[in-house]
């Protein structure tokens, strides 16, 4: 490379320290806006630097809510291995509680413009959802192999849908965030019992209870 020749990958001049202000700057106007009229201007404006910066780094305004959004959470459930299907479930109710409150609201702030704007839902899904996603299947399939719970149970389709939904929902209820420990309730009293397991039982119980146990032989 010459004197004269610059280096490529302009990313590596911005500090992660930096990149977080950015991602606060995003937030902040997420909260207080709207994403309809959040702006890179506007986030440009809050966080003293030049649109041209956002837009090298993250091309569109539904790539940098994502990212933000993304590097904001508390934990993930790719974290989590307890060594049993309860165990990791209660602990998914934890991280999830971490995102009651401020990250509650910053979900209601996107409001339609997640099931509006085609582009704002693809980035959500590919930078939050379908990593938790995966997740759950891990925790399902590792569940499956220690023979708590049969393949292909029908309720494990809808454990994501439960959890994230009574997630959102309490505020709208009960006028309060779901905190941990209303989602650990929550898990040994709704999800449990619906994969057929207690929230003491251990690894093969389900197999035991779901799969009738024969009798001795009937005599001759």
């Amino acid at each position: 490379m010459t004197s004269t020749q610059q280096p490529t990958g302009r990313r590596s001049k911005i500090t992660p320290e930096r990149v977080q202000e950015f991602y606060d700057a995003v937030l902040d106007e997420l909260r207080e806006h709207g994403y309809e009229a959040l702006t890179m201007e506007g986030v440009a404006a809050r966080a003293c630097c030049g649109k041209s910066t956002l837009y090298r780094q993250w091309k569109t305004k539904p790539q940098l809510v994502a990212a933000a959004l993304r590097a904001h959470r508390q934990g993930t459930l790719a974290e989590v291995d307890t060594g049993s299907l309860a165990g990791d479930l209660r602990a998914a109710a934890r991280i999830a509680a971490g995102t009651s409150g401020r990250d509650t609201r910053l979900t209601q702030a996107l409001g339609h413009a997640v099931l509006s704007d085609e582009k704002l839902q693809t980035a959500l899904r590919e930078a939050l959802v379908e990593p938790e996603l995966a997740a759950f299947a891990a925790m399902v399939a590792r569940a499956v192999e220690r023979g708590e719970i049969v393949p292909d149970h029908p309720a494990v389709e809808f454990l994501p849908a439960q959890l994230m939904g009574v997630l959102r929902i309490r505020p709208v209820l009960e006028g309060r965030y779901a905190d941990a420990d209303y989602l650990v309730r929550f898990v040994d009293a709704a999800l449990l019992p619906a994969l057929g397991l207690t929230a003491d039982a251990p690894p093969g119980a389900a197999d035991a209870r779901q799969t009738p146990v024969p009798g001795p032989a009937p005599a001759p």
